[in-house]
Formats: structure tokens, C-alpha cells, sequence
């Protein structure tokens, strides 16, 4: 079944969010977070993917304060536009669409997790932390690092993807995260001979193997979780 945009209420308005459904009963429920291009092609074939995984998947717009249905590519006019719209992204208002979308899903029954890349990863681990989804999983979250402050107050079990090649992300602040975590229940971080952006198909950064490894590691996490 082909995705759909859809519309959701927050506290201060509404915004849509891309919805792709299984085609039986869920194995469960994502909650698909962005990187700094929007729902753009990719984030919406991400949904598409874990729907024919077997899961509900909803991807919400949280630049729609900014520039609502803004879609994004990967030319260097778009990281520059990105940029602008990340820096300018309230963290506790798109943590409360984020938390609307966990509602909505968690209303139609079964177990809701968050996965985000590169700035949607930063907020799968603030979700985690901040929130009450049922699982979460951070594909090359940058920004983390300033944010170690809140890993005691994750409830739920958390996985980590990086590339060991990622300019933006050293493996510094990954030992660091490494550290923070390891008092956690359930924790993997996952490193990759892979630079930032690996999981993406339009990305000349781009990396099949790493990327094939690190979804069947994030469904297998998932179905392990929400199931």
C-alpha cells in the first residue's frame, strides 16, 4: 500500500507527516525523524521500507514552523538550506510533534519506537531520553556529544549506527556516548568503516554494505522490542 501524507494536532498547531502502513497487522510502530532535508524522498522510501518490514511508519514535518513541506535533495545549495533550518529547530516544540506522533501511533494499539539520521538522530536519543517510546534507534547523530547530560533518564533500549570516516562526528564523542551508556539496561553502538550519511541511497556518501548491515541490525532490534 503506498504511503500518504496525513495531518496531526500539537500544542501550538499542526503539522503533516508522511504515513506508510503494513500491509497486516503492524509488528509495530516507528516513528521515522528526519534528517536536515525534510521528509524528502529518502525519509519517505525509509517508511515505505519498514511498512513492507511489517511496521507502521510515520514521518513527521518538524521544520513546518520554518518552511512547511520543505523537501530537500543533497546538492550543496541544499546542505546550506538544511543547515539554516536545523539551527533554527526548537528542540522542545519538535520533541512535542515527536511525542504527538508516538500518541497517535500508540493509539491504534502495539508498541511505538523512534528512528532518526543525522539531526533526526540527535532527536531519536533526546526522544529516548525526553519521551516514552518503546524502543529507539540513532543512525549518525550529531550533536549527541553535547547532550550526554540526559542518558540517565533513558528507559528503553537504544541502538547507535556511525561511521568511523564521519567528518562531523569523531569517534571521540563515540566513546564518550559508549561510556555514558554503558550503565543502560540495553545498549549497542554499532561503528562502520563508513562515512556520515551512509544509509542513504542519493548521498554520495552512501555505502551498500554498511547500510544493508545496519538496517537488518535496526529491524531485527526493532521486531526483538516492539513485539
Amino acid at each position: 500500500m503506498p504511503g500518504k501524507d496525513v495531518t496531526l494536532k500539537t500544542s501550538d498547531g499542526q503539522f503533516s507527516a508522511y504515513l506508510a502502513t503494513a500491509a497486516g497487522k503492524p509488528a509495530g510502530s516507528v516513528v521515522v525523524i528526519q534528517e536536515i532535508f525534510g521528509v524528502n524522498s529518502h525519509i519517505r522510501s525509509v517508511c515505505d521500507r519498514l511498512a513492507a518490514a511489517g511496521f507502521n511508519a510515520l514521518a513527521p514535518d518538524l521544520f513546518h514552523r520554518s518552511e512547511p513541506g520543505v523537501q530537500l535533495g543533497y546538492e550543496q545549495a541544499d546542505f546550506g538550506r538544511g543547515f539554516e533550518l536545523m539551527q533554527a529547530l526548537d528542540h522542545p516544540r519538535a520533541l512535542a510533534d515527536i511525542d504527538a506522533c508516538l500518541a497517535d501511533l500508540r493509539a491504534h494499539g502495539g508498541k511505538v519506537a523512534v528512528l532518526g539520521f543525522c539531526m533526526g538522530g540527535l532527536l531519536a536519543y533526546r526522544s529516548a531520553a525526553n519521551l516514552k517510546p518503546d524502543a529507539a534507534v540513532a543512525y549518525y547523530g550529531g550533536g549527541i556529544a553535547n547532550f550526554l547530560g540526559e542518558a540517565g533518564n533513558i528507559r528503553c533500549p537504544i541502538q547507535f549506527h556511525f561511521g568511523e570516516k564521519d567528518h562531523f562526528i569523531p569517534m571521540t564523542d563515540v566513546e564518550k556516548l559508549r561510556a555514558a551508556t554503558a550503565v543502560l539496561s540495553e545498549t549497542e553502538v554499532h561503528v562502520y568503516p563508513a562515512d556520515h550519511g551512509f544509509n542513504c541511497d542519493q548521498r554520495a556518501s552512501y555505502d551498500a554494505a554498511a547500510a544493508s548491515l545496519a538496517w537488518q541490525r535496526s529491524l531485527d532490534f526493532l521486531r526483538r522490542h516492539l513485539g
